[in-house]
Formats: structure tokens, C-alpha cells, sequence
């Protein structure tokens, strides 16, 4: 029986020296950078950042968590004023390397997450999602995955063919959700940054566009209304229904 995937079998393509080629990618063109996301799903939808409109919202929903944990391996935060938490994301949204979204809960209405792509790099077809702040209002609810998944389906619609999430090594809540996602572990960049006068190893994963049909399919499925009960519990988990999918 072959084991091998698509890009195993096509890997060893060879020179007239013998020497591997890798996997041929003929008339390859660079994707368009990220234009702004106009789509909804069933809990969410992204709004291109704009501080004036939700500074406010934002500040709010992470007050939430009184501890300040949530913080803890981000570069920036936690923010003690309304002021100073305007003036980072009025910085950050006129960035043009970077492209930030505020989350909105579409029973609410309000901003209730933060995310981003960046190091966007349409020549090699690789794009980041970073800069993750989901206040509890939308911790370990549909919200968090309907984002992420809204944010994934647009980069792989514009064609780019390498999809990266980063951390800090030490943050076990955004490894475990880059897996749930299905976001593959490629290994840790040792002593990659300095951040708040501490080292970080930095833990990258990914998903690349040959993997996308299947999660996306996994995304549907469990965001689906008949996924969860009536009191708004998951019937099937992700990772079941993405594992019952993949080969």
C-alpha cells in the first residue's frame, strides 16, 4: 500500500545532477494582498479596525477579564486607560504591513475580539494570522473558531498557498488551539525575541493550501446550526469531524 502523500511522491523530481528539485510549482503568480473581509457566518463577522469606532467595545470586553492573564504573552497590554489603548490601536490599524480586524458578536453587535494578518508576503504566497486578543466574551465560544475560520478562508480564496500561526512557546492555550484548528507543528525558533524583558521561543504552525478543502470542510460542518443543541453545545468536536475527513 502507498503512504505517501501528493507532495511526498512529487518530491524527489530530480536534475540532470541528480540533485532533488522539490515539488514543482509551474506559472505561479502572487496572490493580491488581503482586501478587506465583507463576510458574515452564524455568530460573527470581521469589521477592518477602526479605533473610533472600537476602541470602547474592545476595552470593554477585555475588562472582562479582571486578572490581566490574557496578556501575559502578548508584546503589549495590559492597557490601564481608554487613551492609551486608543492610541495603540490607532497605530496599529494605520500600518500598512499589517491588516487588523475587530470581531463583532452578531447578537450584540459590539467588538468583542481582536486579530490580524501580517507578515504578509504575496511572492511567496505565505500570510500570518497574529496579534489574537479574544476577550471572554468570545473565549470557548463558536465566535473564536467562526473568526478564525472566516480569516483562513479568505487568505486561501486569494491564493496564497502558506497559512502561519506563531507563539510563544510557553503559551500551551494558542498551541492547543493552532492543533484544534488544524494548524500543523513545524518546530520552535529558539531565543527568537525579547518580549517584556523575558526570552521567547517562538513555536510556528501552519496550513498549507493543499490541506484547506478538508478543514474547511471540517470548519462548515461543526459551525453548522444542527452541531449543536439547544443549549449551544457542540455535538461533534472539530478535531473528530477534520480526523474523520483527512486521510
Amino acid at each position: 500500500m502507498d503512504t505517501k502523500t501528493p507532495s511526498q511522491k512529487q518530491e524527489n523530481i530530480t536534475n540532470k545532477y541528480g540533485q532533488s528539485l522539490g515539488i514543482p510549482v509551474p506559472n505561479w503568480e502572487a496572490p493580491n494582498p488581503p482586501a478587506e473581509i465583507n463576510s458574515s457566518g452564524n455568530h460573527c463577522r470581521l469589521e477592518l479596525l477602526s479605533a473610533k469606532k472600537h476602541a470602547i467595545e474592545l476595552y470593554t470586553a477585555n475588562a472582562e477579564d479582571a486578572s490581566t492573564e490574557s496578556w501575559t504573552y502578548l508584546p503589549y497590554g495590559p492597557f490601564t486607560s481608554i487613551q492609551d489603548y486608543t492610541q495603540w490601536l490607532t497605530e496599529q490599524a494605520s500600518k500598512s504591513d499589517q491588516q487588523f480586524y475587530a470581531i463583532i458578536d452578531l447578537k450584540t453587535n459590539k467588538a468583542v475580539g481582536l486579530s490580524a494578518f501580517l507578515r504578509i508576503s504575496p511572492q511567496a504566497g505565505s500570510i500570518e494570522v497574529g496579534h489574537l486578543k479574544f476577550s471572554p466574551l468570545m473565549q470557548r465560544t463558536p465566535i473564536s473558531t467562526e473568526a478564525m475560520y472566516l480569516m483562513m478562508k479568505h487568505a486561501f480564496e486569494l491564493g496564497y498557498r502558506r497559512y502561519e500561526w506563531k507563539c510563544n512557546d510557553l503559551n500551551q492555550p494558542s498551541k492547543s488551539a493552532a492543533k484544534r484548528l488544524g494548524f500543523q507543528f513545524e518546530g520552535i525558533f529558539r531565543q527568537a525575541l525579547i518580549v517584556k524583558e523575558h526570552n521567547r521561543d517562538t513555536a510556528w504552525f501552519s496550513v498549507i493550501d493543499s490541506e484547506w478543502p478538508a478543514l474547511a470542510v471540517a470548519f462548515e460542518q461543526w459551525l453548522s446550526p444542527m452541531n449543536f443543541n439547544e443549549e449551544g453545545v457542540q455535538v461533534e468536536r472539530l478535531s473528530d469531524i477534520r480526523d474523520s475527513l483527512l486521510p
